[in-house]
């Protein structure tokens, strides 16, 4: 989808919570990782690898002048002989640490065992956005989730360009204050309280 289809889209949906939805997501999406200096981790399940959210935010990354919003794909049946950029597999969520940020993306909820390393992940101190069904285990743990219902008025695809688009806009509208803001600093203390010391050498 292009910038003229995406600004259609817009007019299409004003009036509606989703642009808010969807911008308020972008602008967490992008004060994590340019924030954090970034080191942006995409995820699916290994029924839906988010392969189209992956290339526009490269692209997204390159028009806005923000590196930090290239991902690296992490694929759940990488294998070494696939190019650089599509040979990533889960074991770097076990090196996820501190400053990085993890953007699952889901359709369903996903299985136990990439909830376990998406956990593992918030512990070592990464950052995780959450982009999928708005109930279960993965929404509760993430710092901040954007819920895409099954059978809602966009579907899970729709929804990423629209996330994709604003992440990269330049003027991004601030944060809201309040609630969101104390939800915040209180998921980050509970983060740093549980996070494992730091290596001493």
């Amino acid at each position: 989808m292009d910038a003229v289809r995406v600004a259609l889209l817009r007019e299409v949906l004003a009036g509606t919570e989703w642009l808010g939805a969807t911008r308020r997501f972008a602008v967490a999406l992008r004060g994590s990782v340019v924030s954090h200096g970034g080191g942006l981790l995409l995820v699916g399940t290994p029924e839906y690898e988010p392969w189209h959210l992956a290339a526009h935010l490269v692209d997204e990354a390159a028009w806005s002048g923000t590196p930090e919003l290239a991902p690296t794909l992490v694929r759940h049946d990488a294998r070494p002989c696939d190019p650089a950029h599509l040979a990533v597999g889960l074991g770097r969520l076990e090196a996820a640490r501190r400053g990085e940020t993890l953007l699952v993306v889901s359709p369903e909820g996903p299985a136990a065992p990439l909830l376990e390393r998406v956990y593992d992940a918030r512990r070592a101190g990464a950052t995780v956005l959450a982009l999928g069904p708005g109930a279960g285990e993965l929404p509760a743990m993430a710092h901040e989730s954007l819920a895409v219902p099954a059978g809602s008025e966009l579907d899970l695809d729709t929804v990423q360009h629209l996330v994709s688009a604003a992440a990269g806009e330049n003027a991004l509208p601030a944060p809201a204050r309040g609630r969101r803001r104390f939800r915040d600093r209180l998921s980050r203390l509970a983060d740093d309280l549980t996070a494992p010391p730091p290596a001493r050498w």
